[in-house]
């Protein structure tokens, strides 16, 4: 009997060696005019009432303008006390990534009820396929910004912490959904050469690629450095934006595509 084969470029290769399987790459953009941005956690959620509510509003004002929204959140203080008591136990660094994963949810949850009379809906990461449903209903998705790596979350040398937290799980739902910038809201106006409380001689960076924000190799960095990495091989979010949620308009400003806070970008 003659034996059929379906031709394929990865038929007659190992799925593990390096090089280009005969094709190229160019992914396609899910949904690119949704606008993924991050409610820090630390920075922003842990401060309260008077802080958040501020940034919720021009997140509302957003949306009833037509802007498609996905809301991520952080873990703040609370997952800092996490990841600090599982070190001190010796505990995997997948079991750290599993309880620390906890607390962005809780903080989803928090935003989305703050939400709901404006059509605020939380999502599980499994329901992330119904987002282009929820946002033609009118819906405000909320959802954690940890990626759901947990048990399987890899360690990096001389650390236990994860790698994968927050920032890096809200810049890899942006790069899938195709959305060319993230917008991470802290308590700063942006980048500095150094951590602005500690130092007041620290300079503000309004612009600077990814390549060189990883060859300064500065002692502080505002947002998780796995994330820098991945904008240089990233397909579609090819710009990071970091602006001040405790300045309501530069968050006003963001959300209107204004080049705002800092904006960090691929050079690829």
């Amino acid at each position: 009997m003659e034996r059929k084969t379906i031709d394929s470029p990865l038929a007659n290769i190992n799925m593990s060696e390096a090089g280009s399987p005969g094709f190229e790459y160019k992914p396609v953009s899910v949904m690119p005019d949704v606008k993924v941005l991050k409610l820090g956690g630390q920075s922003l959620l842990d401060r309260g009432r008077k802080a958040l509510f501020p940034v919720l509003d021009e997140i509302v004002s957003a949306r009833k303008r037509g802007e498609q929204l996905l809301v991520c959140t952080g873990g703040g203080t609370r997952a800092r006390h996490v990841y600090s008591i599982g070190s001190e136990l010796e505990l995997p660094t997948g079991v750290l990534a599993a309880m620390g994963g906890y607390v962005p949810m809780q903080n989803a949850r928090m935003v989305q009820m703050l939400l709901a009379k404006h059509g605020g809906i939380y999502i599980l990461q499994d329901d992330f396929e119904k987002l282009a449903l929820y946002i033609q209903l009118g819906c405000l998705p909320v959802m954690t910004g940890m990626p759901p790596f947990a048990y399987w979350e890899k360690r990096e040398k001389g650390s236990r912490i994860p790698p994968h937290r927050t920032d890096a799980g809200v810049f890899l739902s942006a790069e899938f959904l195709g959305a060319k910038r993230c917008i991470f809201i802290k308590d700063e106006d942006g980048l500095f050469t150094n951590d602005p409380k500690k130092d007041p001689k620290a300079e503000h960076i309004e612009r600077i690629s990814a390549q060189e924000l990883i060859e300064r190799d500065l002692a502080d960095l505002v947002l998780e450095r796995r994330v820098i990495e991945y904008l240089t091989y990233s397909k579609s979010c090819k710009e990071l934006q970091i602006v001040n949620g405790l300045k309501p308009d530069m968050v006003r400003a963001a959300l209107a595509d204004e080049d705002v806070g800092t904006i960090i970008y691929s050079e690829t």
